[in-house]
């Protein structure tokens, strides 16, 4: 077999609150701390930048996505670091002044933007007495995407996306073999399922999962899970987080996915 490159990958943690330098601060921090291990990717947690306040809030920090301040803070971080930054998610203004978009930008090291992925799958539900309504402020995407980069071609997904696998094996059918799930999961939710989805999405779909997640208790009071994790091709956990902020750093090899491709070829068998 001819010899594929491994890249280094890193997924961030972080406890995000309403205080947007702080969020952004705490972030370059983490990155600088880890930067020694020279990471080709970097995966940051749903609403790493903004997280928490009121609906008022939360679409008046939404900024267009032509001046976004945040999208320049990420450009700079991937020119710094030389790395693919996959941007968690970012208050984008949406079609409608009383929506913004959920989106995930992914950069490029020269910090250029490669693809943005608007969340489709809003979360509305209940839970343990606590509602959760997040179309009230957002707009469902419309569409997968993908971003490619060195050989390795990533599916883009959001938090709730996680439950609803088709949009995982479209990836595996348009030739991803990086899964990424920037996420801010309940504690219930997360106990009971998160490692678990995780590693079927890795399994079924033979592909590298990153998961970045949000952690903690927030400052309005709202609570997550962490446990962020990179997951291999064959539902291995690579690397894993507590409920602390952090960051996870782990190699991927294409060499390994193919192998594991081609001695097990179940995306080739599918009948439907």
């Amino acid at each position: 077999m001819i010899d594929q490159k491994s890249i280094r990958v890193a997924s961030v943690q972080l406890n995000s609150g309403s205080d947007q330098i702080s969020n952004l601060e705490r972030t370059s921090a983490l990155l600088e701390g880890c930067a020694e291990q020279n990471f080709d990717m970097v995966l940051l947690p749903e609403n790493f930048s903004f997280m928490g306040g009121s609906d008022i809030e939360k679409l008046a920090i939404a900024e267009k996505q032509s001046s976004s301040s945040v999208l320049a803070y990420l450009s700079n971080l991937a020119r710094k670091y030389e790395t693919v930054i996959v941007g968690g998610t970012i208050p984008l203004k949406g079609s409608s002044s009383k929506k913004i978009r959920n989106s995930c930008p992914v950069l490029s090291p020269a910090g250029e933007i490669i693809a943005c992925y608007d969340k489709m799958h809003l979360f509305d539900v209940t839970i343990s007495d606590e509602e959760y309504r997040e179309s009230n402020t957002a707009e469902a995407g419309m569409k997968p995407e993908t971003a490619s980069f060195d050989g390795w071609k990533i599916g883009l997904s959001i938090c709730y996306d996680l439950r609803f696998p088709e949009l995982y094996r479209h990836y595996s059918a348009v030739g991803c073999n990086i899964l990424t799930v920037p996420a801010a999961f309940t504690p219930p939710t997360g106990k009971a399922h998160w490692q678990t989805l995780l590693r079927a999405r890795a399994i079924e779909n033979q592909s590298y999962v990153l998961a970045a997640a949000q952690c903690g208790t927030h400052p309005d009071g709202r609570q997550t899970w962490g446990h962020s994790m990179i997951i291999s091709p064959w539902g291995e956990v690579l690397n894993e987080l507590d409920e602390d902020e952090g960051i996870i750093t782990a190699e991927i090899s294409l060499n390994n996915l193919n192998e594991i491709r081609q001695a097990m070829p179940v995306l080739n068998h599918r009948r439907i």
